[in-house]
């Protein structure tokens, strides 16, 4: 399997990738102090502040869908498929773990249905995730992690599975199957979650505690550039980075190589879309099919959004426009 990794492959080591949305995320015009980016929910359940449990940005989110149209509309011009999949947002998930001050509006429980029939109603193609997640919540098997804003590697794996599914059943890919990607054994590793080492004091961290990570084994000739055509890419964040093995487990359905191409939350989908187009990657050798990951509680921002991604992240809508048409001219 060959994956192009953004930012630097030693990051593959770690637990969980860095801050989503940072420190410094804005929520009301001034950064929030890291107390005050966190949710702590019944039973040490840790929630991200700056992913609102009441406001719903309506026209946010049909700019957005529009702009994936024209990019889904550029990339058929080239014969590229375009699969969106956008991750639900946890707070909606486990609202009984939400503490009872902070409940959420009724808006913000129907979005993500109201989110997948508008993407359906635009002719995009994409992959209603939450049925997946509500399967893999069973026993020992949680969706998200407790004091995390990721979803489980459980959870990567279903989904990708899923997604290869879809594709299988959508496109012919090129060639003869062959390059999946070979699964590593699963093991347990106990470690604190991003919300909570990232954003809470040490005397709150401790008391919240550590969680239980199950994930696999890096196979190190999977992690590894070579020259095999891939014929899917994933553009995304630390929700498909290797750690948690979506890129892995799609490749390995598919049986084919698949390419990944992921950055920081804070960095955001555009940024990170244009990072792959305007890549020599892609310019050598372009992919029949992309999947572009997004996730709920930021899908109504774009890419001018300078109050929420970094300063490489930001990009004018003039900017977009004319960087997307020379990349797919």
């Amino acid at each position: 399997m060959t994956i192009h990794v953004k930012p630097e492959r030693f990051l593959l080591r770690l637990p969980i990738c860095a801050l989503l949305s940072g420190v410094l995320l804005s929520l009301s015009g001034t950064a929030v102090q890291a107390a005050s980016a966190v949710i702590t929910g019944k039973d040490g359940w840790l929630f991200p502040a700056w992913e609102s449990l009441n406001k719903v940005d309506n026209p946010g989110t049909a700019r957005s869908i529009g702009l994936i149209k024209d990019v889904q509309q550029q990339l058929g011009r080239e014969k590229i498929a375009l699969v969106v999949l956008v991750v639900p947002m946890k707070a909606p998930f486990y609202a009984q773990r939400l503490p009872a001050d902070q409940p959420l509006s009724p808006a913000v429980v129907q979005r993500y249905e109201r989110l997948q029939g508008d993407l359906g109603k635009a002719g995009l193609t994409t992959l209603d995730i939450k049925p997946i997640l509500q399967q893999t919540e069973q026993g020992k098997q949680t969706a998200f992690y407790r004091a995390d804003y990721h979803w489980t590697a459980w959870s990567a794996e279903n989904s990708a599975d899923a997604t290869a599914k879809l594709i299988s059943g959508r496109y012919r890919l090129q060639g003869e199957p062959g390059g999946g990607a070979v699964l590593g054994e699963w093991f347990d590793k106990r470690a604190f979650g991003d919300l909570a080492s990232n954003f809470l004091p040490a005397i709150k961290r401790k008391a919240i505690g550590r969680d239980i990570y199950t994930v696999r084994h890096q196979v190190e000739k999977d992690l590894l550039i070579d020259d095999a055509p891939a014929p899917v890419q994933v553009i995304g964040n630390s929700f498909v980075q290797p750690y948690l093995g979506f890129t892995q487990k799609l490749s390995n359905a598919l049986d084919r190589p698949v390419t990944l191409t992921w950055n920081p939350g804070d960095v955001g989908p555009w940024a990170t879309l244009l990072q792959y187009l305007e890549s020599p990657d892609f310019a050598q050798h372009k992919p029949q099919v992309i999947v572009w990951q997004f996730n709920e509680g930021q899908f109504h921002l774009g890419p001018d959004a300078a109050a929420n991604w970094n300063a490489k992240g930001v990009t004018s809508l003039s900017q977009w426009h004319q960087r997307i048409k020379k990349a797919l001219p």
